[in-house]
């Protein structure tokens, strides 16, 4: 494996590992969390909507990611809906409970509208907003940010339903047990609603482009783009598809299966891999600690050139 790409690798990981391996550290209980793969069409193929993460970000500060966040335990209640109803988002996210499926779902819509500004929803279950700009559409933003307006209560405001026809499941990952803040993350795709636009609405990130998948995976490898092992594996998965509309139309045949790391230690080596994703493995001895977690990240926060544009 290169170790000059942009994985994102805390150099505090070690140590961590070493902890839950002798008992001394204790898994945290991931939070749900839902992020979306926003894709529109241009002339030289299909993009993908990212953000940088700012560098004093706790969590992946530095690293290029999708909107997304937690899901808000409020979205489990009655809330307008159109599409494909919460039970059979269940069967599809792989939830015995319809609420949290549904909370899931209100997570990928309402992170997408706080931090790019694009809105999933509509006034019928088969039209969308068209513009979500000027300063009421802000307030409303802004309430929802700081949980002061439930996204079911938004909703009901203006008179929308949220369209879950617009998503579909992509991939799930949840964060390794030995790292601090955890999350069991579902990755939806969506393309972008005519007359929309995004911008960078969100306090977390400095930055934000839309670029073709392998423009973003190739900065991943020259090690100027730092991400997380879930995004450039979806970013190479999405490579392979000509338009927005061909990746939508392929998402439902997706294995959800969660994907979780795993840290073994053999002789005082740390292996850590990730199943199904061999190019994320890492072969960690006492000695190279150091070193390895110094290559982790990219000398500097390069910006994407051939097919990225600040939005």
């Amino acid at each position: 494996m290169s170790t000059t790409n942009g994985q994102w690798y805390p150099p505090e990981w070690p140590d961590r590992i070493r902890a839950l391996a002798g008992g001394e550290l204790t898994p945290v209980e991931p939070r749900r969390a839902a992020t979306v793969l926003l894709l529109r069409d241009t002339e030289h193929g299909p993009v993908v909507h990212m953000l940088r993460r700012r560098a004093s970000m706790a969590f992946a500060g530095g690293a290029y990611a999708y909107p997304g966040g937690s899901v808000d335990p409020r979205d489990e209640r009655s809330v307008g809906w159109a599409g494909p109803a919460p039970e059979a988002w269940a069967a599809r996210l792989g939830l015995n409970d319809e609420a949290a499926a549904q909370s899931v779902v209100c997570a990928a819509v309402r992170e997408t509208f706080e931090e790019a500004g694009v809105l999933l929803a509509g006034p019928s279950a088969d039209t969308v907003v068209a513009d979500t700009t000027g300063e009421d559409w802000e307030a409303d933003r802004a309430a929802l940010v700081a949980r002061e307006l439930s996204f079911a209560e938004f909703l009901a405001r203006r008179g929308l339903v949220l369209r879950s026809d617009l998503l579909s499941g992509w991939a799930r990952w949840i964060t390794p047990e030995f790292e601090p803040r955890r999350y069991d993350t579902w990755f939806f795709v969506a393309v972008l609603p005519q007359g929309q636009r995004t911008r960078n609405a969100s306090t977390e990130a400095d930055r934000t482009v839309w670029i073709r998948p392998a423009d973003a995976a190739a900065g991943y490898d020259r090690g100027e783009l730092l991400m997380m092992p879930p995004t450039i594996s979806t970013l190479r998965e999405l490579e392979p598809y000509g338009s927005a509309g061909q990746a939508l139309d392929a998402a439902p045949t997706r294995d959800l299966t969660p994907v979780l790391a795993r840290a073994e230690l053999r002789d005082g080596e740390i292996v850590l891999s990730w199943p199904g994703h061999d190019e994320f493995t890492r072969h960690i001895s006492p000695a190279s600690q150091a070193s390895q977690a110094s290559q982790a990240s990219p000398a500097s926060p390069a910006s994407p050139a051939e097919g990225g544009a600040a939005s």
